[in-house]
């Protein structure tokens, strides 16, 4: 068992590195570390970057529209555990320790900036069947794939 902080980690090194970048800067930029994403402003002569989400067992992927603001992504497409056939993703609940099996496969938030938008899309797979009434309460845009 072990205990990863990447996801915050790079989520707040993308808000920091927005936060650099507009400090010298007032042209568009789109940073994307790993999928996590924030965009200053939209491109220039363009109303918004064009962001597309990687889609999971074959479905459609998403295209989103994104003019300004985070993307953050939470999902078990390359990390989780097969275990004598049976696969477990890798976000577990805090209550049992257990993996959250019915979990979407991946949830993707929008927000004001990347650490809010990582910890809705995780909070939203520890709510499993529940996540889209929990982001739907948050009033957040979000993509849920299952």
């Amino acid at each position: 068992m072990e205990i990863d902080f990447g996801g915050i980690g790079k989520e707040y090194a993308v808000d920091r590195a927005a936060a650099l970048v507009r400090d010298i800067t007032d042209t568009p930029v789109l940073i994307n570390f790993g999928g996590d994403l924030f965009a200053t402003a939209p491109p220039a002569g363009q109303p918004h970057w064009l962001v597309g989400v990687e889609s999971i067992g074959g479905l459609q992927s998403a295209m989103i529209q994104l003019q300004r603001g985070a993307l953050a992504t939470s999902g078990d497409a390359r990390r989780f555990l097969l275990k004598n056939g049976k696969r477990y993703p890798h976000v577990l609940n805090p209550r049992t320790g257990w993996p959250v099996l019915d979990a979407p496969r991946s949830v993707t938030v929008a927000a004001n900036t990347c650490v809010e938008a990582g910890l809705l899309a995780t909070l939203a797979m520890l709510h499993g069947r529940e996540a889209e009434d929990f982001l739907a309460a948050q009033q957040v845009l979000h993509w849920i794939q299952r």
